[in-house]
């Protein structure tokens, strides 16, 4: 019989990430303690940019933001937003979204599976993915369980499973 795979990954659905943009801005319009604080949202490439003229005003838009990235099932851990920044009369925060499992990430995931997974299991990095194989599905289903149940640093999912 052939091994069963699976592949871990860390993706992000951008429609999704546009579609949360899209609510928060729709909700600063109209919330009333946004009124007259010149607050506003915007993405390019992977970059999110938050400006208002209060660090208050600014940090509730992110919370916004991270409420309406639960609502539409994203990951936070794929939102890295840093701190306000005074920009001459006006605050900003920079969000990126993180994409891919880094080299460095994929060996601990491979560690991980080495070291606490069930015998027989194999993981291989192959680019900024992970191929996990093994000869019992069983195994994998037990693989899946434990990296769900660690609190990585990262998004994963686990796709192809074949």
């Amino acid at each position: 019989m052939a091994d069963s795979s699976f592949d871990i990954v860390s993706k992000v659905e951008w429609q999704e990430v546009d579609n949360a943009i899209n609510q928060t801005s729709r909700e600063i319009a109209t919330r009333f303690d946004f009124k007259n604080v010149g607050a506003e949202i915007s993405r390019s490439g992977e970059k999110i940019e938050m400006k208002a003229s209060g660090e208050e005003r600014v940090k509730a838009i992110l919370d916004v933001l991270q409420s309406k990235f639960v609502k539409r099932g994203l990951s936070l851990k794929a939102l890295d937003a840093g701190d306000p920044q005074l920009s001459g009369k006006e605050y900003k925060i920079f969000a990126n979204v993180k994409e891919g499992i880094t080299t460095d990430d994929a060996k601990k995931v491979a560690k991980i599976i080495r070291d606490e997974g069930p015998k027989g299991v194999k993981a291989q990095v192959q680019g900024d993915e992970l191929r996990v194989t093994s000869k019992s599905r069983d195994d994998l289903q037990a693989v899946q369980a434990l990296l769900k149940g660690k609190d990585l640093d990262f998004a994963i999912q686990f796709v192809n499973y074949r």
